[in-house]
């Protein structure tokens, strides 16, 4: 691991380990980034070093910025996103500019973390990939006790399109899910 990206990964939990909220005794960002690598290393071990910038910084002071603040419905739901994608770029190409990383590099992490290109460029896809098995090896036994099992095979559909052939393939070689389930990652 070079220097610049040990510097970066600092940053990124520093700014993480401010997070009011809990999970598992450990701020909830700070937690999410720690996972968002460790799927990152398991899936791709060869993962480019803004990939892995990425993965650790994808939700980087996602509590900042309130679903609360923003208008009820779609459209509020999807500025709340857009303006999130847009702070966690921000923050991470700033560490990485303090880190000495090429304006390449950053753009091109930048890119991952708004999600521009997803399903066409392999590097953004390897992202949403990462954040799709982190969300089911950790989060998704949780948020299907608490919502009907429409919503939960809707949110696992949603899921399963967001997601390469390849990742949909090693979901249902590592997952025991119930047969409804499991063929939205056919």
């Amino acid at each position: 691991m070079s220097g610049s990206l040990v510097q970066v990964f600092a940053a990124i939990d520093g700014a993480n380990a401010q997070d009011p909220r809990v999970d598992e005794g450990q701020p909830e960002a700070l937690l999410y980034g720690q996972r968002m690598s460790q799927q990152c290393a398991r899936l791709f071990p060869d993962a480019s070093e803004t990939l892995q910038i990425a993965a650790r910084g994808q939700h980087v002071e996602r509590w900042i910025l309130k679903r609360a603040d923003y208008p009820e419905g779609k459209a509020g739901y999807l500025k709340w996103r857009r303006d999130l994608a847009d702070h966690h770029a921000e923050r991470v190409g700033g560490f990485m500019q303090a880190a000495g990383f090429s304006e390449a590099d950053v753009e091109e992490t930048q890119k991952m973390l708004r999600k521009q290109g997803i399903k066409r460029d392999p590097q953004v896809q390897a992202l949403e990939d990462v954040i799709c098995f982190t969300f089911l090896t950790w989060y998704f036994a949780p948020f299907a006790t608490k919502h009907p099992a429409e919503k939960v095979l809707d949110i696992v559909q949603k899921t399963a399109r967001k997601m390469s052939d390849a990742a949909r393939a090693r979901v249902l070689d590592e997952f025991d899910l119930p047969e409804d389930l499991a063929a939205a990652f056919s």
